[in-house]
């Protein structure tokens, strides 16, 4: 079965599979805001998926769930990925980013987009929201925030 050689979210990405991948803010592990429901207008989810060559040339799926911190289910999405070659020794790692719109999380807490590929669940990133008042904010004239 592939398998998630890595996963992140960024604030946008440009990921062709077979090609290198350029991304804005990556490494995205919470995100604030001052009301809610708060809508987060964008996020980019970044895969690599590790294709070993007995699984090449067949499609695969994958999936992603996002959950609140009971476990409901606020919204998921599935595509299938192809990892086109000839079965060689060699595997293969194809990127892709999906991009997440206007995602709405009711209240802050902590939420988690968990990775599923064909159906097994391989990985899980956590999402912390937070309240923009709970964000540390470094007073003004602070050198020890001064670079």
């Amino acid at each position: 079965m592939p398998d998630i050689e890595f996963a992140f979210l960024a604030d946008a990405a440009d990921a062709r599979p077979g090609q290198k991948f350029n991304v804005l803010g990556g490494g995205i592990d919470r995100i604030g805001g001052a009301t809610f429901p708060l809508v987060q207008p964008h996020l980019a989810l970044v895969i690599g998926l590790r294709v070993y060559s007995t699984e090449l040339n067949r499609e695969h799926e994958i999936k992603f769930v996002v959950l609140d911190a009971a476990g409901r289910e606020l919204t998921a999405g599935v595509t299938n990925v192809v990892a086109s070659g000839e079965a060689t020794d060699r595997d293969s790692l194809v990127s892709f980013a999906v991009d997440l719109w206007s995602l709405s999380f009711p209240a802050p807490g902590d939420y988690s987009f968990r990775l599923l590929v064909d159906g097994s669940e391989r990985k899980r990133l956590p999402l912390g929201v937070i309240a923009r008042g709970a964000l540390p904010v470094p007073p003004v004239g602070d050198r020890r925030f001064d670079a």
